[in-house]
């Protein structure tokens, strides 16, 4: 699935109700690389198939998030898990698509897109390269869903109105010139929101949007994300999974809801 099949946004106001949603994996880096990282972004190419393995064992298909949200409106995301790549590394192309591409998965790729070909320069390092708009528009073209993680990886919670008009409205105006298709996707950074970067997500058009962890308000602009660490095995990736079905009992499912 590439960004230009990922459907007609919501309209503004809409996606206030919470959503029964299937787990939704949250990744960064994917790399081989010994460097550093006391961020804990890292994850190794081999230890994301024995995570796809892990998937398929339990009969289940990683696909991206506009994917999972699409098929929760329909009430047919059983056996569906979202996978998603925040910041938009270049070694998502080297590594990760190749795995991905074995186990017939897909995911969603969060891109910064104030800093294409430039650097995570919102940590304090190592410093990895992002990918330019080139790598962009070969990720769409490899079947991933590419998504908006604002301009400039900035601190959305208390933000003042022109800051997330930028970094929200900005991000996606860049993002669809480069592929020259609808971005319908935001991810917050550091998972980070208040209702007034909600709101403003949801007015700039965007038909959905992840935070990290928050199972509340859960609705279509706060969809909740387990992080993956790069120490997690199968076990442990089996416990979130677990953790993320116990929490969503009770809730109704989505099917036909907009």
């Amino acid at each position: 699935m590439t960004a230009a099949a990922t459907g007609r946004p919501h309209a503004p106001g809409s996606g206030r109700g919470r959503l029964r949603m299937a787990p939704v994996l949250m990744y960064h880096s994917i790399s081989p690389s010994g460097v550093a990282d006391p961020h804990r972004i890292r994850v190794h190419p081999d230890r994301l198939d024995r995570h796809l393995r892990l998937l398929r064992r339990l009969g289940l298909r990683g696909v991206p998030l506009a994917e999972l949200v699409r098929a929760t409106d329909r009430g047919e995301a059983a056996g569906l898990v979202g996978l998603t790549f925040d910041d938009g590394y270049t070694d998502f192309l080297e590594h990760a698509v190749p795995v991905l591409d074995r186990h017939g998965m897909a995911g969603t790729v969060y891109v910064v897109a104030g800093r294409l070909a430039g650097q995570n320069e919102w940590d304090e390092g190592p410093r990895l390269d992002l990918m330019d708009a080139d790598a962009v528009r070969a990720v769409a073209a490899a079947g991933h869903e590419v998504g908006s993680h604002t301009l400039h990886h900035v601190h959305l919670r208390g933000a003042t109105p022109a800051v997330l008009a930028e970094e929200i409205q900005g991000s996606r105006r860049v993002l669809e010139e480069v592929l020259q298709a609808e971005v319908p996707g935001f991810a917050y950074p550091w998972g980070e929101f208040d209702a007034a970067a909600a709101d403003a997500v949801r007015a700039a058009g965007y038909d959905h949007a992840c935070v990290t962890g928050d199972y509340l308000p859960g609705d279509r602009f706060t969809i909740p994300r387990f992080y993956v660490a790069p120490g997690d095995g199968a076990a442990r990736l089996l416990a979130k999974l677990t953790r993320h079905s116990w929490r969503m009992r009770g809730v109704p499912d989505a099917g036909g809801a907009g």
